[in-house]
Parts: C-alpha cells; sequence; structure tokens
C-alpha cells in the first residue's frame, strides 16, 4: 500500500471537518435569510439555531455573537471580486468598471436590509470587535490602489498616476453610493447607480492617467 507523507495527509479535511463546516455555513445561511426578513435586532440566536436544527452551544462554537454572522457575510467575497477584476480579460478601465458594478451588484444581491444591518455595526469602529472587520474600508481602499498599480506595471497607466487618491476617491463614492441607497430603502438599483457613474463620470477621472 502507498504510504502517505505528513504533508499530504494534512491537505485533506477529515469528515468531522467537513461536518464542521457545513453546520457553520448552515448557521451563516439561515442566519443570512431570516436577518433579511426581520432584521437583526429582531432576530434572536434561539431562532437561528432552531431553524437550523442544532443547539445554542453549537453556534457558538463559531460566533461569539449574532453581528458577527453579519461581518462573516462581508469578509471573502469582495477579496473575490477584486480577484476576478484582476484576472477579467480587458482594459484597466474595462477591470475597473468590472470592480465597481461587482461590488455594487454583490450587496444590492445580498438584500437591503443586510447591507443595513452592515452598515448600523460598522459605522462605529469603536464596537466592531474583530480587528480585520475594522479594516474592512481600508481593505476595499486598497483592492482598488492594487488594481491602478496593476495597470501601472502593465503599461496601461502612466508611472505618475496617483494610485492612493484615486483609490480612496472611488471608494468614497462606493461607500456613499450604498449609504445613499440605504437611506433610499432601496428605492432603486445600486449597481445600476454605479453603472450609471462608470459610464458618465469615470472615464474623465481616469483619462489623464491612460498611457498614448
Amino acid at each position: 500500500m502507498e504510504k502517505r507523507t505528513v504533508s499530504e495527509n494534512s491537505g485533506r479535511m477529515t469528515n468531522r471537518q467537513l461536518a464542521a463546516l457545513e453546520t457553520k455555513k448552515k448557521l451563516i445561511e439561515t442566519a443570512k435569510r431570516i436577518i433579511c426578513e426581520k432584521g437583526l435586532v429582531n432576530t434572536s440566536i434561539e431562532e437561528i439555531t432552531k431553524a437550523c436544527g442544532v443547539s445554542n452551544g453549537t453556534f457558538y462554537t463559531y460566533f461569539k455573537r449574532k453581528e458577527d454572522i453579519v461581518f462573516e457575510l462581508s469578509r471573502d467575497v469582495y477579496r473575490e471580486i477584486f480577484e476576478e477584476a484582476q484576472a477579467y480579460d480587458g482594459t484597466f478601465m474595462q477591470r475597473l468598471v468590472f470592480f465597481m458594478t461587482n461590488f455594487s451588484g454583490y450587496i444590492e444581491k445580498s438584500s437591503l436590509k443586510l447591507c443595513q444591518e452592515w452598515v448600523r455595526n460598522t459605522v462605529d469602529p469603536a464596537l466592531v470587535k474583530n480587528e480585520s472587520d475594522k479594516n474592512k474600508l481600508q481593505l476595499d481602499i486598497d483592492s482598488v490602489k492594487e488594481l491602478v498599480k496593476s495597470g501601472v506595471e502593465r503599461g496601461e497607466l502612466i508611472e505618475e498616476t496617483p494610485a492612493d487618491i484615486l483609490a480612496h476617491t472611488l471608494i468614497d463614492l462606493l461607500y456613499g453610493e450604498m449609504l445613499c441607497w440605504d437611506m433610499s430603502g432601496g428605492a432603486y438599483s445600486f449597481e445600476a447607480r454605479t453603472k450609471e457613474f462608470c459610464d458618465t463620470f469615470l472615464n474623465s477621472l481616469i483619462k489623464p492617467y491612460i498611457k498614448p
């Protein structure tokens, strides 16, 4: 019988680990559905666990409080959107538009209620328990900065392109659009509003830095 090395075995998940991941995923999906229907304030941990068919203790195995689920839902997906934008087969402008519209599109598809809960729980950094969640704004700024720097490295943008300024300006815009969409009660499409900005103003903002 072929022997496997420690590194080969460590790369495989045990049935217990797989079951734990599945339980956590189920908790997140169930909580998202209930929070989107009732709001975070009106959702109890007991309600989430009952709908999942698990104990309250199981919930606390993965999360310290129900607010953590709102943060969990926003953590990894935006990095995926950035990576997809970096790999997108198109010009710098097309990659940037892809990132911005997918950023707002994901938020809109996740539901207005969930977005409102996320804003409510992050607007005061002092109330955010997890350090990685406190840095969400900076992570988004860094993502756009990486896109811009990549454009410079690929020879699409001039060396003098102000990556820092463009990055925080565009994220300021996206977050501002998100807040206005929240305050409107979802009266219009967040994604369409972002596309409208890209179609109308983005070219004039980026054009001075496009390499001839």
